[in-house]
Order: structure tokens, then sequence, then C-alpha cells
């Protein structure tokens, strides 16, 4: 385990509106804000057409290929997750988000695009003085949060 301590800076109440791409929003607010790092939930609905990242194809492999699904329909979505900046400084969202529509769930990473329908309601709580960020690690080939 690593970690670091943080503190509560500002709270931000968003509503994001039908068509919305959730990271996109969430990122741009946060150029916007100054923000650099952040926790956040999220509930509301996600459009059809929405991508979202639902596992790797084989949990242990050397080569990590991410397996998407496409949303078919509206669905009900609720989520939490994490605001840190990459290497550059750019703030990058991490979100997961439970998408549920009668009697079936999908549950995945909201990277490769999930839309607001109608609305969806976001609670940011800004994270200060903290230097966590996302760092690129060689072996995974993607960034990990480095407390």
């Amino acid at each position: 385990m690593k970690y670091s301590q943080a503190e509560l800076g500002r709270v931000f109440v968003i509503r994001l509106e039908d068509g919305d791409v959730i990271h996109q929003e969430i990122e741009k607010l946060a150029r916007i804000e100054g923000i650099r790092a952040g926790s956040m939930i999220m509930v509301g609905g996600a459009d059809e057409g929405s991508s979202l990242v639902v596992g790797p194809k084989e949990g242990r492999a050397a080569s990590i290929t991410p397996m998407e699904r496409q949303l078919e329909n509206v669905h009900e979505a609720l989520g939490t997750g994490t605001l840190f900046p990459d290497q550059q400084g750019t703030p990058v969202l991490h979100m997961h988000v439970a998408c549920g529509r009668d009697a079936s769930t999908v549950t995945g990473c909201v990277r490769r695009g999930v839309k607001a329908w109608q609305v969806l309601e976001v609670i940011l709580y800004e994270l200060t003085n903290t230097t966590s960020a996302r760092m690129p690690d060689p072996e995974l080939g993607f960034a990990l949060l480095t407390p």
C-alpha cells in the first residue's frame, strides 16, 4: 500500500446536461476552476451509445487488452471517481459507473465516452495540499495513481 494525506478544498455541485460526455466535462471544469485533484459521486442517466471499459480481456496477461461495452439503450447510472493530474499536470478523471436497465447492470470505466441522458448530477470534492498524480507504469502500459 502507498498513501499520502490531502485536505478538503472547495465543493462543486455540477449538472451535466443531455449529451454531455462525463470525462470531457469534468476535466474541462477542472481546468477552468484550477482543480488539481478531487473525488466525486455521480447519479443520473447514461444515454444509449455510451461506451464503458468493462475489464481486461485476460486478467493476468503481460499486455492488457481492454474490453468495451456499448449501452444499447438509456440506463440509470451511478458512479464514483477520482481526479488527479497526469505527468504533464493535466487533470484526468478515473470514474467507474454502474448502469442499470430493467434487471441487468453493466459496470465499467467512463474513459471511452459515457454520455449524459437528460441529466447527470455530480458532487466534486476538491482535494488540496497533495502531490499525488497519475504516473505512467511501463509494465502495465497505463498511468497509476502515485500518492
